[in-house]
């Protein structure tokens, strides 16, 4: 008896890891799936820029301090920008729009943050995009942890991802 549970021990695991490991990607999704975003290389080089208007936050991400402000990232449509010069009441002051932005990080009046697969040094004072540098990033990875195998337009850059439902 103990050999043959022996013997149908490994099958068992073979079993077991072939079913956790088999998922099925392809061109019909599932409810709750992702749909990758693009953007065409010349657009997403003129996509950083301020806006003077505020936003709600819907899917906040990495924070960053610096002085009196307060950076919040939200997750792949750019940066809340928060005058915290009187903490006990915060003002939004605008929004730096970066499609595919998931990190900052600011060094003196510098902010530096991911346009997708691009870093982009951002200028705090005049709100403008002082460089770029392309091709440093991969590119951003699915919420359900997947890489996007499909057809792609020609020039386009994975700036995120947008939620789906039943395309079954």
């Amino acid at each position: 008896m103990k050999r043959k549970m022996k013997s149908l021990l490994p099958c068992l695991f073979l079993i077991g890891t072939l079913l956790l490991s088999t998922s099925s990607v392809g061109p019909d999704f599932h409810e709750g799936s992702y749909t990758a975003v693009f953007m065409e290389r010349s657009e997403l080089e003129r996509s950083v820029f301020f806006e003077q208007k505020s936003r709600d936050l819907i899917n906040p991400g990495k924070i960053y301090c610096k002085d009196n402000y307060i950076f919040i990232n939200e997750k792949y449509k750019g940066i809340h920008v928060i005058d915290n010069s009187t903490p006990a009441n915060p003002k939004q002051v605008g929004f730096i729009i970066a499609p595919g932005c998931i990190d900052i990080a600011v060094k003196g009046n510098t902010l530096y943050l991911d346009n997708a697969v691009d870093l982009v040094a951002f200028n705090l004072e005049t709100r403008e995009v002082t460089e770029r540098i392309r091709d440093v990033f991969p590119e951003p990875g699915s919420p359900e942890n997947f890489y996007y195998y499909g057809n792609r337009p020609a020039n386009t850059i994975l700036v995120g991802w947008k939620k789906t439902t039943n395309r079954l």
